[in-house]
């Protein structure tokens, strides 16, 4: 009998698992920037509304 060595294949699992989690990662992110800047007009505007509400009268009795 001959002992050849024969080359296991290598196991790319994990590699395939982290290549999945970063691209999720990075779909994830882009999705809430978008929201961020979808949204920013509206925020500004509620931020303009309440300053404006937000009038102190200082009186001393």
């Amino acid at each position: 009998m001959s002992a050849e060595h024969v080359p296991q294949e290598r196991d790319y699992f994990w590699l395939y698992v982290a290549v999945v989690t970063i691209a999720l990662v990075g779909v994830i992110l882009m999705v809430k920037q978008s929201e961020t800047e979808k949204y920013e007009p509206i925020q500004q505007q509620q931020n303009e509304e309440s300053a404006k509400m937000n009038i102190r009268i200082l009186k001393d009795y």
